[in-house]
């Protein structure tokens, strides 16, 4: 008997899975998409809560890890993700979800040793995809995600503004890939105030306000330039 061609929904599943493992162009270790994989179920969102199961889940995969800095950033796309996923599948507030797992997330690089801004920025960047894959509201995902990053530096004692701006970077450069709507509306929710930080999407605001802003030190110079005149001609 020939073999059974898959169905279309079976290679969509395939495709999604393979997707989760990755961060950018960069794949994860293969294990460790497995571990995460296997970890992230609806029934556990429930029974542990988002910022447990996040937390265990990087611990526990990336422990066994020779080189936790190369892997982490997959690890965090992929729990994350996959968090999100399974969050949508029960009817949980995706942004509540997003906001715990980042903080989940943060925890767990500060406990194994990992690059917190790094995982960071990767978690809000999964975050942000994740909702924008299940049709959920991406601007609040990348807003409470960008707050659980702050709450979660605040109690571990770590550089909130580096963290934050970490996050909104990963969470702005997921929303550019979705779309040009989709960037223009994370933006503009990050660029208000987020947890009472403001302007954490100043590294990655478009090209024409980068270059307004380059005016400022012309402006200062100019200044100087009339100070040390008008001193000149006094003297």
């Amino acid at each position: 008997m020939a073999a059974r061609k898959p169905s279309a929904r079976t290679l969509r599943k395939t495709t999604r899975r393979v997707e989760t493992s990755t961060v950018g162009s960069a794949p994860a270790c293969p294990a460790v998409a497995r571990v995460v994989l296997g970890a992230i179920t609806s029934s556990e969102i429930v029974a542990v809560g988002v910022l447990n199961l996040v937390k265990s889940t990087l611990v526990t995969t990336l422990s066994g890890v020779q080189d936790v800095g190369a892997e982490i950033g997959g690890a965090a796309v992929a729990t994350v993700r996959g968090t999100i996923r399974a969050a949508y599948t029960i009817g949980a507030d995706l942004g509540l979800v997003a906001r715990e797992a980042l903080r989940g997330t943060v925890a767990a690089a500060e406990s194994i040793g990992g690059d917190a801004g790094g995982a960071t920025r990767s978690a809000a960047r999964g975050a942000v995809k994740a909702a924008g894959e299940v049709g959920g509201d991406i601007a609040n995902v990348a807003k409470r995600s960008v707050e659980g990053t702050a709450a979660a530096a605040r109690e571990l004692g770590l550089d909130v503004t580096a963290l934050t701006k970490s996050a909104a970077e990963g969470a702005v450069e997921a929303a550019d890939r979705i779309g040009t709507a989709a960037g223009r509306a994370v933006r503009a929710t990050l660029s208000g105030t987020v947890s009472g930080v403001r302007s954490l999407v100043a590294y990655v605001r478009p090209m024409p306000a980068a270059a307004s802003a380059r005016k400022s030190p012309a402006r200062a110079h100019a200044r100087r330039k009339r100070t040390r005149a008008a001193a000149a001609k006094a003297s």
